[in-house]
């Protein structure tokens, strides 16, 4: 059970709105690396750890990647929720606005909309959690990107923010990863398989596909 504190991880208090940055921003809402995929991958995930370290740091992450996205939606929340019509139109934001005024809702900065096919619980801790490593260095980059698109300090501040405990994230899971790997065991099919990777010898070397 989840305890709710009434505050954002870093506050956002920006005063400017600004539909062409609120377009960019809200992938990391919805998109394919925001943080909506990122805690529903963790939450998931966790399930099938084999251990309690592995188990918790997942736990841990998919909690502070909820947070991430309440702070998402109120970045983009305040950059939508005084614009004028004029500004809905110069701005490429009509579209969006048609279907869903200035609610907040999940899609990509290109407009698809967030499905579960973007992000993987594949059961397999190894594989999960490489997984995970590459979908913060993915998160990184899209808040990078970001960065480049945008230049009010308000909105800066806290995606810079986003950006580092994306780091710290990667690093964690780092950390996981090794722990898991020390105590590979039958559940893990690397494990239960060591001759896969094993190469060929010379006597199968013609009728081997590896």
């Amino acid at each position: 059970m989840w305890n709710y504190e009434k505050r954002l991880q870093f506050p956002v208090n920006i005063k400017k709105p600004d539909a062409r940055a609120a377009q960019v921003i809200m992938s990391q809402y919805g998109g394919p690396d925001g943080e909506m995929g990122a805690s529903m991958r963790y939450l998931s995930q966790r399930f099938t750890m084999p251990n309690r370290v592995a188990m918790g740091t997942l736990n841990d992450i998919a909690t502070e990647e909820l947070a991430h996205l309440e702070m998402v939606s109120t970045i983009v929340h305040q950059l939508t929720k005084n614009l004028s019509m004029e500004e809905i139109e110069k701005s490429g934001f009509a579209p969006y606005y048609v279907d869903h005024t200035v609610g907040i809702w999940p899609q990509a900065a290109g407009g698809i909309p967030f499905n579960a096919c973007e992000f993987q619980s594949k059961g397999d801790p190894i594989t999960d959690l490489f997984e995970d490593m590459a979908a913060e260095q993915k998160a990184r980059t899209t808040y990078d990107n970001i960065l480049r698109l945008v230049d009010d300090p308000d909105i800066i501040e806290p995606i810079k923010f986003l950006r580092a405990r994306e780091i710290v994230h990667f690093q964690r899971f780092g950390e996981a990863l090794r722990c898991v790997q020390e105590e590979l065991d039958s559940k893990n099919f690397y494990a239960f398989n060591p001759s896969f990777d094993m190469p060929c010898k010379a006597s199968c070397k013609d009728n081997c596909n590896r």
